[in-house]
């Protein structure tokens, strides 16, 4: 199943026994402004809560590690989600960041029929499929699928191992500004991790908001990737908006690459690590 379903498929299967949509916004007020309006039927799924387990250090871990998979699965089944369920995650704006972290934890998880929604709930809700207020009401489901996450991650010293031995490609998906360290709006201090490349999640999308063709995804990261070691680290500010590259490379029919989970966030914060500026 591809990983990547539009607004159109979407309405086409909304009557689908085994369909489960998760609203996965964020923001200060997430919750309230899923329980104002969201595509009928969606449950919500916080990113903070649900999506993470936060620590009290985020240099070891960084702002969102992943929460263990005994408390995912718990999380799975209070959302009504089973083996054969097909799960639509969705975010409220264009990027899709968390649906797409979303995604990868599922998928991660061992579920097989996940997609996030092209072009979010704004998109949706312009074509017309029918939205709500309110909570959902649905089932607990009682199954517990996986004990290992089965997408492979890399942790902070296996990234600065791959660098140094030049045997991987670690690629920073954040803004420009933000790889040169010309300002840094979440994390402590500004600038990248010495020997990564830059190419931004938003160079996955069209001028709508939506993800570009596969075709066009593979010509893109193919250039991009030329004469680079093959072996691939994606990493962002936290691990979340890295989730979103890692969906766009599997859309374009790549493997599945290295999730950096602590990101950005962990290294900046590791006393001892090298940071790099081109400013």
């Amino acid at each position: 199943m591809k990983p990547i379903i539009t607004k159109t498929e979407l309405s086409a299967i909304l009557d689908q026994g085994n369909l489960v949509i998760l609203d996965a916004r964020t923001g200060k007020n997430a919750r309230e402004s899923y329980i104002e309006n969201h595509i009928k039927g969606a449950r919500f799924i916080d990113l903070d809560k649900d999506l993470a387990e936060i620590g009290e250090n985020a240099a070891f871990g960084g702002r969102h590690p992943l929460p263990k998979i005994s408390t995912f699965a718990e999380t799975l089944q209070n959302l009504g989600i089973s083996e054969n369920s097909h799960v639509v995650v969705y975010d409220l704006a264009n990027g899709g960041n968390a649906a797409a972290r979303c995604w990868w934890m599922l998928r991660a998880f061992g579920l097989e029929k996940v997609q996030v929604l092209s072009g979010g709930f704004q998109t949706a809700e312009k074509l017309g499929i029918p939205t709500n207020s309110g909570e959902e009401i649905f089932e607990k489901t009682s199954f517990i699928l996986s004990e290992n996450w089965h997408f492979p991650t890399s942790t902070l010293e296996e990234v600065e191992k791959e660098i140094t031995e030049n045997s991987a490609t670690v690629i920073d998906v954040r803004d420009s500004y933000r790889y040169r360290g010309e300002g840094e709006p979440i994390d402590l201090v500004a600038g990248h991790i010495p020997g990564a490349i830059n190419i931004p999640f938003s160079e996955n999308l069209d001028e709508n908001g939506e993800y570009l063709s596969p075709e066009i995804l593979k010509e893109k990261y193919k250039t991009f990737l030329a004469e680079k070691p093959e072996k691939l680290i994606i990493h962002c500010g936290s691990g979340v908006t890295a989730c979103h590259t890692i969906l766009a490379l599997d859309y374009a029919g790549f493997p599945i690459p290295n999730l950096y989970v602590g990101s950005w966030s962990e290294w900046s914060r590791r006393e001892g690590k090298e940071i790099a500026r081109e400013i």
